[in-house]
Order: C-alpha cells, then sequence, then structure tokens
C-alpha cells in the first residue's frame, strides 16, 4: 500500500496524456451509443483527433518542464525524470519523444481514414475511431515504463486492442483470418515474453527494471545460463512485436486482410511502440554496468544483430515475389524492423554514442513514409477496386499530384537522396561502420539494393502502364492532407536532416535516461 500511496493528486498532471485519451475514449464509447443509428459517425473522429492533439500538447509541455536553459550559460540542461509509483513509470525524454511520434502516427492515420470508413466493411464506424485512443495509451504506457508489470500491461492493452481492430470488417473473410492468427500467435508471443520476464524476475526478486540491472551486475557470474535464456525469450517475444523474421509469419495475412488504417497503425504505430520497448529493455537490463565487459553482452547483442541481418534479408527477398500491394508493404516492414534494429544491436561506446539518434532519425523517417504511402495506396485501390500493385497503373495519368507524392514516398522508402529514408539509413550504415560490424553493414547494403526492384515496380506502374487511365480516381480531402503532410516532413527530413538530429540529441541525455544512475 506504500507504494500505491506515493501517486499524488499533483502527480496526475505528468500522466496527462494519458489520461486525456482514456477520458476521451470513455467518453466517446458513450457517446457512440447515444447517437442516433443514422448519424455520421465521422464526428467521433475528428473528436479522436482533437483528443490526440490534446494529448501532444500535454508531452511537449512535459518535455520543456524537463529541459530548461540556464540563463547564464544558455545552455540546455536536463533535469531528473519524474517517476511515478516506485519507478513503475517513468516520465522522461526517451518516453516523451517516443509519445509525440506515436501520437503523430495515430493521428495521421485517423486523417487518412476520415471518409474512407465503409458501412458495409465497418458496420461499427464509431467504434473504429475511439478503438485507437485505447491502442495508443498501451502504446504509450510501453514507452514510459519502469516496471515488468506496468510494461506488460501497456504490451497488452496495446495488442487486444489491435485484435479487435484486424477483426473489425466482420463481412469479410481476410479480416478474420488475419484476427484469429494474429490473436493466437500473439497470445503465444506474450507467453513467451512473460515467461523470459519471470526469469529475470526470480533472479533479482524485482520487477523493477533498474532494481533488475543492479541485481543482475552483481551476480551475473551465478546465472549466466538463467540470463541467457531471458534474454533470447524477449527478444523472441519482442521479435513477434515487431514484426522481424524469423517471428514474422503473422504480418503478411494480418495486413492484407486488416482495413488500410489499421494496417498502418500495426506497420507504424505498433511497431513503434515495441521497438521502444526492445531498446529500454535490452539498454536498461543487459547493457549497464559489469555487462558491458562481458560475454553475456557480447552474445545477447549478437543475437539482435543476427534477427536484424535476418529480417533484412528474408523481407526484402520475399517482398520480390509479392503481387498484393498490402503483402508487400508487410515484407517491406518486416525488412525495415531489420534496419531499426541494426542501431539497438550496435550498443553504444566510447567510438559509437549516437545509436538512439540514428534510431529514432530513421524511425521517424519510417512513419512518415510508410502512412504516406499506406493512404495512397487507400485511395487508389478504393478507386480501381484492385488491391494489387497492379492497382496503380495510369496513376500519373489519373492523378499526376498524388502521383508525385507517391514516388516521393515510394523513393524514401527505397533510401534514396534526398529523402528522410535515405539519411536514415546513411546514418545507421555509419554507425554500423564505426563499431566495425563489417557484415551487418554489407547486409544493410545489399538487402537495399535489392530493394529497389520491387519499389520501382510501383513507380513503373504508374507512369508506364495505363489499364487504369482512364477510371475516375477518388480522393478525399483529409486523406491528401495525410499524404502531403507526410511528404513534406519526408523531403524536409531529407534536405535539413541535421536538425532533428540535433534536436533529438539536445533531448536525450544518457545519464538521465535508460535509469543510468
Amino acid at each position: 500500500m506504500e507504494t500505491l500511496q506515493r501517486l499524488q493528486f499533483a502527480d496526475l498532471a505528468h500522466l496527462a496524456p494519458e489520461l486525456t485519451l482514456v477520458i476521451a475514449a470513455i467518453f466517446f464509447s458513450l457517446l457512440d451509443l447515444m447517437m442516433p443509428n443514422r448519424s455520421n459517425r465521422n464526428v467521433i473522429g475528428w473528436l479522436s483527433l482533437v483528443a490526440i492533439v490534446i494529448s501532444a500538447l500535454f508531452v511537449i509541455q512535459d518535455i520543456r518542464m524537463l529541459n530548461t536553459v540556464d540563463e547564464a550559460t544558455q545552455l540546455n540542461t536536463s533535469i531528473e525524470p519524474i517517476q511515478l509509483l516506485g519507478q513503475s513509470y517513468v516520465i522522461d525524454d526517451f518516453a516523451n519523444l517516443f509519445k509525440l511520434l506515436l501520437l503523430a502516427g495515430t493521428g495521421l492515420i485517423i486523417l487518412m481514414s476520415m471518409g474512407r470508413v465503409k458501412d458495409e466493411e465497418i458496420q461499427h464506424k464509431g467504434e473504429f475511431y475511439y478503438l485507437f485512443l485505447p491502442a495508443l495509451v498501451g502504446a504509450m504506457m510501453m514507452a514510459s515504463s519502469g516496471d515488468l508489470i506496468t510494461l506488460f500491461i501497456g504490451l497488452e492493452l496495446l495488442s487486444i486492442t489491435s485484435y479487435v481492430m484486424v477483426g473489425i470488417r466482420k463481412k469479410h473473410l481476410g479480416a478474420n483470418e488475419g484476427a484469429f492468427k494474429y490473436a493466437v500467435q500473439g497470445g503465444i508471443a506474450s507467453a513467451i515474453v512473460l515467461y523470459g520476464m519471470s526469469f529475470l524476475y526470480g533472479i533479482s526478486g524485482s520487477t523493477n527494471i533498474s532494481e533488475i540491472n543492479q541485481a543482475l551486475s552483481g551476480s551475473y557470474e551465478d546465472y549466466k545460463a538463467i540470463i541467457y535464456l531471458a534474454a533470447f525469450l524477449l527478444i523472441a517475444g519482442f521479435g513477434f512485436k515487431i514484426a522481424a523474421a524469423p517471428f514474422h509469419t503473422w504480418a503478411p495475412d494480418v495486413y492484407e486482410g486488416s482495413a488500410s488504417p489499421v494496417t498502418a497503425f500495426l506497420a507504424v504505430v505498433s511497431k513503434a511502440a515495441a521497438l521502444a520497448l526492445t531498446f529500454r529493455i535490452m539498454y536498461s537490463v543487459f547493457a549497464l554496468g559489469p555487462f558491458l565487459q562481458s560475454d553475456i553482452h557480447k552474445d545477447i547483442f549478437l543475437g539482435l544483430s543476427v534477427v536484424a541481418g535476418v529480417a533484412m534479408i528474408v523481407g526484402n527477398a520475399v517482398a520480390l515475389r509479392q503481387r498484393s500491394m498490402k503483402r508487400l508493404l508487410a515484407y517491406s516492414g518486416i525488412a525495415n524492423a531489420g534496419y531499426l534494429l541494426v542501431p539497438i544491436s550496435t550498443q553504444y561506446g566510447i567510438v559509437h554514442y549516437s545509436n538512439f539518434t540514428e534510431f529514432l532519425f530513421y524511425l521517424i523517417a519510417y512513419m512518415f513514409m510508410n502512412i504516406g504511402i499506406i493512404a495512397v495506396y487507400m485511395m487508389v485501390s478504393e478507386s480501381t477496386q484492385n488491391e494489387e500493385i497492379s492497382a496503380f497503373a495510369g496513376l500519373y495519368y489519373r492523378a499526376p499530384l498524388t502521383a508525385v507524392a507517391a514516388v516521393i514516398l515510394i523513393l524514401s522508402l527505397a533510401g534514396l537522396p534526398v529523402t528522410g529514408g535515405f539519411f536514415g539509413k546513411l546514418y545507421i550504415l555509419l554507425g554500423t561502420l564505426q563499431v566495425h560490424k563489417y557484415w551487418l553493414a554489407a547486409v544493410l547494403i545489399g538487402t537495399s539494393v535489392v530493394s529497389f526492384y520491387y519499389y520501382f515496380g510501383i513507380i513503373r506502374q504508374m507512369f508506364m502502364r495505363s489499364t487504369y487511365a482512364e477510371s475516375e480516381f477518388r480522393s478525399t480531402v483529409p486523406a491528401q492532407i495525410a499524404v502531403w503532410i507526410c511528404v513534406a516532413a519526408t523531403v524536409a527530413m531529407g534536405l535539413i536532416p541535421h536538425v532533428v538530429i540535433a534536436w533529438i540529441e539536445k533531448l536525450i541525455s544518457l545519464q538521465n535516461d535508460f535509469f543510468i544512475r
């Protein structure tokens, strides 16, 4: 009871981003029940966007509070992170940056879906919009968790809500199949994660991440086998959540069966939350103190490197044979999960201390280019009633501006200049070379070159095929706004990447983040 009493009324201000979304989700669910059957449920979508904006403002306020400017030196100084409930919930810059990313991604996904949700596909449109909010709360909890229990609650809140969102198209057989596979395999992955956590608790006698590291650092020689088992169980469970090969088998069917906005949510928001979780656990538990000089540390991060390499190879190789656009995006996402695991697996040290910057920069670029291209695909597939890559045929002749936007986003996905995707991959590559992981750098370069083939296949359809050249292209203003926001961000990150990098490095401090004390 003593731990519970630490949460005072004044501390609720620090939970304002999450509480805003929880209150909004409850209110919108009641509003949806009270609205007449024929009422326009888009109002719930717009209200959900308002709730996300308010939540983001609270996160920005936390960032400003944690980072003050010394008037005498005009230098930015970071204060200690805010710890609630006995360090089980931590408000630090690591969490705040991820929360902004998650909020921005969900906001763009809801925006692109406005006016595109069809009654014959989704009978309960209100639920479709407000279900994003509890899933987002779970993702934000994962970013702020300082305790295994809090972390697992956030993971399950995100996962269970995602299962419902995948199966919300009740009359669609692909959605039913995808939801079943996702729920079964997701439950198995959660059990694996929980099993790995149980070993950490057994060794340390605590579920607090900081205390686990201290306990393991003092006795890691006595528990080598159990630490190895716990670490690799967690890597396997997290690998499922981020859809990294060989734990990726659910992704193609789930992406294909889901509604396009839900596909975007799984590809970006859910993946980003799982990556934040992976970064937090791997660094806070296995990469501090005596672990840095131990064989355990080297082997665990080598295991991460192997998963990254396998994901890059499998994702890009299998994507070459895809004809369905959503399945191609699923395998592209698997490959990108590998790219994003590279800076996590390379670790920081004297010669390489910018891996978090490399990781977050590419994750931001990944968010914009994926949401943007899925928004374009949603408009194209609905106009042609075709869900394959061939739906892009003749897009330049039907909607030239949208085709130009799609080309920019695809170039960023392929990692070509001057786009955010190019600089993101370049920074990751340079970081990998700094730590002399040449084999991993070679895999990154080789698989990126392979990806040109299937990405440029989409561009070839737009400019060199004319199957749907005469058909009407149907779009909505919100979807177009979402696309062009993504394009603008992608181009900006390619033209002024140093601004984003400087902002990240200004906020993140290894002394205050990752529980280094």
